[in-house]
């Protein structure tokens, strides 16, 4: 099951999409890919953040993640 809100992306869809509207499989499939996106965000970040000693991930290791997953 999905933890990210399909409402919130199925908004920000057709938000960015020009008003179309999104289809429910459209929404699934996005749903997937952004947490496929942020598992492999944090997991960038968490390894800037142990590299430099710390437990807490900030904004900094985020930049750098971004930089990394792209």
């Amino acid at each position: 099951m999905a933890d990210l809100p399909n409402a919130v992306v199925k908004r920000l869809l057709a938000k960015h999409g020009g008003g179309l509207r999104v289809s429910g499989p459209a929404v699934d499939k996005a749903v997937q890919a952004v947490e496929d996106y942020i598992a492999r965000l944090a997991r960038a970040a968490q390894q800037s953040a142990e590299g430099e000693r710390r437990k807490t991930i900030m904004d900094g290791d985020i930049d750098a993640a971004r930089g990394q997953v792209g």
